[in-house]
């Protein structure tokens, strides 16, 4: 008997995916655990997984195709020695886009017909809308376009004909993916020819990418941000690293991110009001601080987590972000990496940025945007000396932090920055 192989929600929050990659073909035999497919999240690439033995008898969704939802069939496994009936499939198809065509219809407000009853062209009585039977037939009745009407929509606006549109969906069939990745260059348009046609790129955004946008601006509309900046001396720190890795014969390497990390759950464990997160009707306090890291990839940036910092060595902590940034390089953090946490840390001192403010990874109440260490001149005991400055700002959520406690953080964190035993206790 057939079975539906359908999109998993492949994290908590996912709603739907991209479908990557496939790894297998039609025909091809596969066992419960074989690798079927490559599933773009919002965050990540995973690999998708077989749960029953069968052959591949359907694939229904293409390569790069976007916005597919959870639960919603992308393939067809056939169990052994059973055959795929066309004949099905394309009652299904049809069914499908005779549904559509009767949206359309009560869209228009026009009287609705008996949409099984409706074989070619000339059987489509006259009460349908125009716009209903242009959606699916061309006026040549040797043709006929099938076009989604999302991708029928976007088409127009971009003033692209259908027919110039190859769709990769069934029976050729034209899908949103197959607008977009449309090359509007290939068209001439008389009102372009004294353009440079060469002066601009067009990249699509990542799943990710739009992601990062949503959750940013929701940040930012719905949390009211208020920033606390302070200078912390870490010519200590400096040379307490040099020490611990000159000990190391390059087995270890602590970095100051590392060090800052042990820092900032030290002082959220003295100030447990600031490692919080806002839940509208109430405000959660963590017992235990899960530090978020901003890393960098190609599109766009994630926030591992390094869970139970409060409990952990550096040479620990350091294993972890090496092996936490390793995977968001390569597209591998499992949804436990990176969904939670209970506070933030965006470092970008490597790149030379003096100081910034961060926007808030939400529902987290906090986020500590650190720049880099560098040589100023300040004033010790009424005298000008030369010490390694560095500048941090916390981005503060006030529903959940109010400034007396940002405040409060951040003297304590300044206070295991320039005293790094401090750490040990």
């Amino acid at each position: 008997m057939s079975v539906d192989i359908l999109m998993p929600a492949l994290s908590p929050t996912m709603e739907e995916g991209t479908l990557s990659k496939w790894l297998v073909k039609e025909g091809d035999k596969v066992e419960s655990g074989d690798l079927i497919a490559e599933i773009e999240t919002d965050k990540a690439t995973m690999e998708v997984e077989a749960i029953e033995d069968g052959i591949i008898g359907k694939i229904l969704v293409s390569e790069g195709q976007e916005s597919i939802k959870v639960n919603s069939p992308i393939a067809i496994l056939l169990s052994e020695g059973e055959n795929l009936s066309e004949n099905a499939i394309s009652t299904d198809t049809n069914n499908e886009i005779k549904k559509e065509v009767q949206k359309e219809v009560q869209k228009n407000k026009e009287n609705i017909v008996q949409i099984n009853d409706i074989k070619n062209n000339d059987e489509i009585p006259k009460s349908i809308s125009d716009k209903a039977t242009k959606l699916y037939f061309k006026p040549d009745k040797s043709e006929r376009i099938f076009v989604s009407p999302l991708a029928k929509r976007i088409a127009k606006q971009r003033d692209i004909p259908l027919n110039s549109i190859k769709g990769s969906g069934p029976h050729g069939r034209i899908l949103k993916i197959d607008v977009d990745n449309f090359d509007i260059k290939k068209i001439e348009y008389p009102s372009l020819n004294n353009l440079e046609s060469n002066n601009f790129e067009i990249v699509k955004n990542s799943a990710m990418r739009k992601t990062i946008a949503e959750r940013l601006v929701k940040s930012k509309n719905e949390a009211p941000h208020f920033y606390l900046s302070l200078d912390c001396n870490i010519d200590e720190l400096l040379k307490v690293r040099k020490a611990i890795n000159s000990k190391s014969n390059d087995e270890y390497k602590i970095s100051v991110n590392d060090m800052i990390i042990k820092a900032s759950s030290a002082a959220l464990l003295k100030v447990p009001k600031a490692n919080a997160s806002w839940e509208n009707e109430n405000t959660k306090y963590f017992n235990n601080t899960n530090i978020s890291v901003a890393v960098a990839i190609d599109g766009g940036l994630i926030t591992p987590i390094v869970k139970n910092v409060q409990s952990k060595g550096l040479l620990e902590i350091s294993m972890d972000m090496k092996d936490l940034a390793n995977k968001a390089k390569d597209g591998k953090l499992q949804p436990e990496e990176y969904l939670g946490g209970s506070f933030s840390i965006s470092n970008l001192g490597m790149y030379g940025i003096k100081e910034f403010s961060a926007v808030i990874n939400p529902p987290q109440g906090c986020i500590l945007a650190v720049g880099s260490g560098e040589k100023r001149p300040i004033v010790i005991n009424n005298e000008i000396s030369i010490a390694t400055i560095m500048t941090v700002t916390l981005s503060c959520d006030h529903r959940v932090v109010d400034g007396a406690v940002g405040a409060e953080f951040l003297s304590e964190f300044k206070n295991l920055i320039e005293n790094p035993s401090l750490m040990l206790l």
